[in-house]
């Protein structure tokens, strides 16, 4: 059964097959849409797009191109269908692959957004309303912020930033890479978002 809720200005909807947003992840799409008024020209790239609606309201107030990728095809099917229904489905892209298909090798962005899952695998089965490939991270809860790390690392411009949402400060902790600094932590109700500036001169 299709569901519908507000999102910032948006009307983003979804259904079972697909994870509910999440009201305070809006800080998210806040904080991305801030960072693009002095970013330098580019692209957005968004990872584990879900229904779509952080990388959607993060374009809103400026005239951004963003793409947006998700393994699921239920959730590439919801992105676009939120795209077209809020009026940015000519400055999105989506694209149905695995993380490591996700960017061609010539391809660059000024900001990766990325929303992947980060609940302990042994806790998935507190949430049975929500699909388990939606918040499935693995053992610790960081397999696939990891591969958003790896990316991030690929796609972004030298100096370029990485907005990573978590659970808590522990895993933004253990996620401590050597070729990002990190620049600030933003709370939400139910957990983080990182952001991450890619090293100027990583080598």
């Amino acid at each position: 059964m299709t569901s519908s809720m507000p999102f910032g200005s948006l009307t983003i909807e979804f259904d079972e097959h697909v994870l509910e947003p999440r009201p305070w992840v809006l800080l998210q799409s806040q904080w991305a849409a801030e960072h693009l008024d002095t970013a330098p020209p580019g692209r957005v790239l968004e990872l584990c797009t879900g229904a779509g609606h952080i990388g959607l309201a993060a374009l809103i107030g400026n005239e951004r191109e963003l793409v947006a990728v998700d393994a699921d095809p239920d959730a590439c099917e919801w992105a676009r269908r939120n795209a077209e229904a809020n009026g940015l489905g000519g400055r999105v892209e989506v694209r149905h692959l695995r993380l490591e298909e996700a960017v061609g090798p010539d391809e660059s962005f000024v900001l990766v957004i990325a929303d992947p899952p980060w609940v302990p695998r042994a806790e998935v089965a507190r949430f049975p309303e929500d699909p388990v490939l939606a918040i499935d991270g693995g053992a610790d809860g960081l397999d696939v912020a990891r591969a958003c790390l790896e990316v991030a690392a690929r796609a972004l411009v030298p100096g370029g930033s990485l907005l990573l949402q978590l659970g808590t400060d522990d895993q933004a902790r253990a996620l401590d890479d050597e070729r990002f600094v990190e620049v600030d932590r933003r709370r939400g109700e139910r957990g983080i978002v990182v952001r991450l500036d890619l090293e100027a001169d990583p080598g």
